[in-house]
């Protein structure tokens, strides 16, 4: 959101942006009447998520209620909310541009009907979405991922030429951004390690973190004279693309290793009752790591979702891969391929100049 307010800003310096967000959006421009992100809905519990969502829902109807109304709406991401919040919207003679397509293809596709009632415009930032939303009814453009706005310049230039036999294996660890999400995904995931280095002894761990999850990372490795793992708070693009092999925890992050054509292995803590009470009825796909998706519901990288924390089967795979150097080759260059409609700057840019576009329509 704040890539799309900056963007904003500088194509039309006389907007007014305002609404719910946090310091990111602010700095680039925004006016926040609600801080929302040091309460992100995915960390509160149930009655406190409803409370926080009421109390925005209240002030966006008084906000469109008011004489001065925004002209335009803008939702991104999550559809639990913000279908509510395009309602309000909509009732106010308010436009409405929803930017980060809800996942509908894989859930809760009966939403479809809500985003055609309350939704003009949407950017997706998946090519294969712009079909499936626009096939359905829904004004859609495929405006690109905004994680490519943020990539560094010439990033391919960070993977190295040489791998094996020249250095001992690096391995990447990606637990998640989350706090509950590391807790959840790390301690397993440091027995997979385990497993790795029992075969290579010399093999060394690459640990990216987030604010959120680096103490809890941290907590697993007391003796400084561990020098067989990396720890780096906000290094991703730094520690990735050394790596031969990434444990990446479901999400964003695989589009993210995939953008260095670094081999992975996907996997996702989940409980096994919740699963197959909840989970594998509400998800259609047949695949559910990104880039298994993305590459049309087949297994580019491997993935163990749901996985239930045994650390041997993801361990197995991983020394697999590890002795066959020509299948992290094949999929390296598959993972580059992958992500070639994506590999391009400009999402929030090309969401800012539809807004302007919607703005000016009659």
């Amino acid at each position: 959101a704040a890539g799309v307010v900056a963007a904003l800003k500088r194509l039309d310096p006389s907007l007014i942006v305002e609404g719910v967000g946090g310091p990111r959006m602010a700095a680039a421009g925004a006016t926040i009447h609600q801080e929302t992100t040091t309460k992100a809905a995915m960390s509160l519990h149930a009655i406190k998520r409803v409370l926080e969502i009421r109390r925005l829902e209240a002030w966006l109807r008084n906000r469109y209620r008011s004489a001065d109304k925004p002209d335009l709406h803008i939702c991104v991401d999550s559809s639990g909310f913000n279908l509510r919040f395009a309602k309000l919207a909509r009732e106010a003679g308010v436009k409405t541009l929803y930017f980060v397509a809800p996942q509908l293809w894989a859930s809760r596709a009966g939403r479809i009907k809500l985003m055609r009632a309350y939704v003009d415009r949407l950017a997706c930032i998946f090519p294969f979405e712009a079909e499936w939303f626009g096939s359905r009814g829904v004004k859609t453009t495929f405006v690109g991922h905004p994680l490519f706005d943020q990539l560094p310049e010439n990033r391919l230039d960070r993977v190295p030429a040489a791998r094996f036999p020249d250095r001992p294996l690096v391995i990447g660890v990606v637990a998640g951004s989350r706090r509950s999400e590391v807790r959840e995904n790390f301690p397993p995931l440091l027995e997979v390690m385990k497993l790795i280095r029992g075969k290579y002894p010399d093999a060394r761990f690459l640990i990216p973190t987030t604010p959120a999850g680096d103490a809890i990372v941290r907590s697993f490795f007391p003796s400084q004279s561990e020098n067989h793992a990396v720890i780096k708070q906000d290094a991703f693009d730094e520690l990735i693309p050394q790596c031969d092999l990434v444990l990446c925890k479901s999400g964003t992050s695989t589009v993210h290793v995939a953008a260095y054509g670094v081999p992975m292995i996907v996997v996702y803590r989940i409980n096994t009752v919740l699963w197959q009470a909840l989970g594998r009825w509400l998800i259609k796909t047949p695949k559910i790591a990104m880039v298994n998706i993305l590459a049309g519901n087949v297994e580019l990288v491997p993935e163990f979702i749901p996985w239930n924390g045994d650390a041997a089967p993801v361990a197995d795979r991983a020394l697999d891969l590890l002795a066959n150097p020509q299948k992290l080759t094949e999929m390296r260059q598959n993972l580059l391929k992958l992500i070639e409609p994506m590999d391009h700057r400009g999402a929030s840019e090309n969401v800012a100049k539809i807004a302007i576009e919607m703005l000016h329509e009659k």
